[in-house]
């Protein structure tokens, strides 16, 4: 099966990267990997992108920080963010910054693919679903 869109991988663990790609290439994304929030914010042409995959805790830039700096371009491409460290103020403050998901690691194909096929895939794209954060999400 095809899918559309591009996903962003943004992790500063190679495994994680390696590892996200080759489950999300076998599941018909397009991908692009980046060791660094900094890597993205380089890349001047996203045609295609529809969501990008953010570790919280990165060295330099965090993932909030990059989804901050995504919002003050104008970038509204949905994030999913993921981290094995995270807490209630993190939690939160994805809330605020209208990040889509959380998923706490290790997570599972099964927890991100049906996210990512609800902002990728024509039916399901970004806007006709609600931020999958929630109080009970793992802090």
């Amino acid at each position: 099966m095809t899918r559309t869109g591009t996903v962003f991988i943004v992790d500063d663990d190679l495994s994680v990267r390696r590892s996200l790609r080759r489950l999300l290439l076998s599941a018909g994304y397009g991908v692009q990997v980046f060791s660094s929030a900094e890597e993205v914010l380089a890349v001047r042409d996203w045609p295609g992108t529809c969501c990008l995959i953010v570790d919280v805790s990165m060295p330099g830039m965090t993932g909030l920080d990059l989804v901050d700096a995504l919002r003050a371009a104008s970038r509204h491409v949905p994030v999913i963010l993921s981290s094995g460290y995270s807490d209630a103020a993190t939690l939160a403050r994805a809330r605020q910054d209208d990040v889509f998901a959380f998923l706490a690691k290790p997570f599972r194909a099964q927890e991100l693919l049906p996210l990512l096929a609800r902002v990728c895939e024509p039916a399901g794209g970004p806007g006709s679903s609600a931020p999958q954060l929630s109080p009970s999400d793992p802090a």
